[in-house]
């Protein structure tokens, strides 16, 4: 082949291996003058250096016919035409080269590797491979031959191999895949039993001979397919190179069950199966007895389809790959499924419950928007987390807000999303929940603690106007499904003035109402039951169940913290208790009334006792929010309306306290009287 450099050496990327300790690595090169028909071979610096025709060279050294190139006792001799040098186009016979060799000789005519290939010259990209010379020399045990030639362009080759490609890209197995190549190699040639063989597992190098596998068999006639010699397999997986053998003889091969005695062909091909480590496998097709010999022609033609099975291989691997992360990421999917169902669940089985989980059904599909009413700590967030799982945009975001934890600037910003610079530490642009929820569902709990302004904007997108960021001047549309939520009478608060009618009308599409805890029944003591579960298993904690006294304890409070606050107490008894069972006294339950009825005055331990007029102002028992009312008037006084400062006395930030001033309607009359 023309440019085609042939290294001797130890090395195993080497083309001519030597398998001796006084073989260099890179010991010797071959190769043609680009001008001319001559061949030159160079010592590339050995120790034991090259002979050519016993005398060493020191420099590049013109090969003439006939001459023996010797490397530490390995000869191999030059022509240009094998048939003339070795009678019917045989080549040496099998000798010892190197010590260490895993080699086995045998009797009658020598075994002789006449023509390499690496690649097939029918899928190179020139149309005519241009001719060259033969270097002669390679055998089983060491020598080398290594011989170019002219590959004519053949339409019915071209037609043949395009065939079998879209043959093997059917194949859904390797098996099959590996079947069908020898199958179109044997009725295409009309010669030629054969097999592959591929590595029985992956080791992250090269595959080896011990690691083969037959995996698929073609025989022609009624004599089993015999497995090739372990040195040609050995020699093309070391050299990944496919080779064309003459006068195969093996006594001691390793065959397949089914296959009954020696291997014994005039021809033989046999070439590597690649991937991108290198050979996973390899092609074997041999020549029946009676059947004509493989030629350097059924060398390119088996060669290129060689190739197209390794690519078919590479894709079905692929495709197996893909499948397993699929099938893992689909068994994850279905657990984080489970997992998520579990902590979205509702449970109970009350009237008021049952009403609830209907309205959620009838209320998902569409694309309504739906308000959420109830105390705090009834579940509101998890009711629109079921409305969001059991509609269409499942598989799109869940973005939840809190309306009431920031101010009013900051909660336009995180609405709508701000540009880089919009405002002091605005360092970055960030995207809105809008936009984070395109797709999805956004939840919006405390409306009713929304700016009037910021109402104004978000009753604009309610409507299907566009939305600009803060600070920028782009206009920006999300596909969102909106949930409100709120334990506010939004009702009063319009009469107040207070929030928006045209966005409590715009809100007021569904609603779902969520009964407090207290009215809910026995949904209390499964509520328990279900927390009880979850934590214990999360805390692996083997905790059973509750005492008759625990349950009556569950069940005789009012609950004014409704579910959050059964949770905590759940939670809190599974780490405290001792007990295989939790009792009453596992469970610490406050004794805080949120809304104190105005005829029943709360007891001194649900409500505070003050004096908070001057010197000689009457005593007086009021709720909490009315004392925390009065106190922050107190401190906004006393501090002339610094709300900064007021808001580090209090010890609440500057927000909370804005939003507790907007809560209880106070006017900076009040404290600035």
């Amino acid at each position: 082949m023309p440019g085609r450099r042939v290294l001797i050496g130890r090395a195993s990327t080497s083309q001519i291996v030597i398998h001796s300790e006084r073989c260099s690595r890179q010991h010797t090169e071959i190769f043609p003058v680009q001008d001319g028909g001559d061949w030159v071979v160079r010592d590339l610096g050995s120790r034991n250096g090259t002979l050519v025709d016993n005398r060493p060279i020191e420099e590049d050294h013109v090969l003439a016919e006939g001459e023996t190139i010797e490397v530490v006792g390995c000869q191999m001799t030059f022509v240009r035409r094998i048939a003339e040098a070795f009678g019917g186009g045989q080549g040496p016979a099998l000798a010892p080269c190197g010590q260490g060799d895993d080699q086995q000789t045998t009797g009658g005519e020598s075994a002789t590797i006449t023509h390499r290939r690496d690649r097939s010259a029918y899928l190179q990209p020139q149309d005519h491979p241009q001719p060259g010379k033969n270097l002669a020399g390679k055998n089983l045990a060491g020598g080398t031959a290594v011989t170019t030639g002219t590959v004519a362009a053949d339409s019915e080759v071209g037609r043949e191999l395009f065939r079998q490609s879209f043959e093997l890209a059917r194949c859904d197995t390797a098996e099959s895949a590996a079947m069908t190549a020898l199958q179109g190699i044997a009725g295409y040639l009309g010669v030629g039993s054969g097999a592959v063989l591929l590595e029985k597992e992956s080791t992250g190098t090269s595959a080896e001979v011990g690691n083969l596998a037959v995996i698929a068999t073609h025989q022609q006639g009624e004599r089993s397919y015999h497995r090739l010699p372990d040195l040609l397999a050995r020699t093309v997986l070391e050299g990944n190179e496919a080779v064309l053998a003459r006068n195969i003889r093996d006594d001691a091969m390793l065959a397949t069950p089914d296959s009954q005695g020696q291997l014994s062909t005039t021809s033989t091909v046999c070439t590597p199966l690649r991937d991108k480590r290198g050979p996973i496998g390899v092609l074997h097709v041999y020549a029946d007895e009676g059947q004509r010999d493989l030629t350097p022609e059924d060398l390119e033609f088996i060669v290129a389809v060689g190739e197209s099975l390794s690519l078919a291989l590479r894709n079905l691997q692929r495709e197996q790959q893909l499948s397993d992360t699929l099938r893992k990421t689909r068994r994850h999917v279905h657990q984080l499924r489970e997992q998520l169902a579990d902590t979205t669940k509702i449970v109970g089985t009350s009237d008021a419950i049952v009403g609830v989980k209907e309205n959620i059904r009838r209320a998902a599909p569409t694309g309504a928007i739906v308000l959420v009413r109830g105390e705090s700590g009834t579940g509101k967030e998890l009711v629109a987390a079921a409305i969001h799982h059991s509609s269409d945009r499942a598989d799109g975001p869940f973005v939840c807000l809190n309306c009431a934890a920031l101010s009013p600037t900051l909660l336009e910003s995180e609405l709508f999303g701000h540009e880089k610079g919009a405002f002091t530490g605005a360092t970055e642009r960030k995207l809105g929940k809008f936009e984070a929820a395109d797709g999805g569902t956004l939840m919006l709990d405390e409306i009713g603690e929304m700016n009037q302004e910021i109402q104004a904007k978000f009753l604009r997108v309610l409507e299907g106007h566009p939305f600009e960021r803060v600070g920028g001047n782009k206009p920006i549309r999300a596909n969102v499904r909106v949930v409100a939520a709120t334990n506010r009478d939004l009702e009063q608060a319009v009469r107040d003035g207070k929030f928006r009618a045209d966005l409590y009308f715009r809100l007021h599409v569904v609603e779902i109402v969520i009964p407090p805890l207290r009215q809910r029944g026995k949904d209390v003591l499964r509520l328990a039951e279900f927390f009880l579960r979850r934590f214990a298993l999360q805390m692996g904690r083997k905790i059973d169940g509750f005492t008759a006294a625990a349950q009556q304890h569950l069940a005789s409070y009012d609950w004014p913290g409704n579910v959050r606050e059964l949770k905590n107490v759940i939670e809190r008894a599974v780490v405290l208790s001792t007990h295989p069972v939790v009792d009453a006294s596992d469970l610490v339950l406050s004794n805080v009334r949120l809304d104190a009825a105005p005829s029943a005055p709360a007891a001194p331990a649900a409500s505070a006792s003050a004096t908070l007029g001057g010197t000689g102002s009457q005593t007086e028992l009021i709720s909490l929010e009315a004392l925390e009312q009065r106190h922050i008037v107190q401190v906004l006084k006393a501090t002339g309306g610094n709300k900064s400062r007021a808001s580090s006395i209090l010890g609440i930030e500057r927000s909370t306290l804005d939003r507790k001033i907007r809560r209880y309607a106070l006017d900076a009359q009040q404290w600035n009287g």
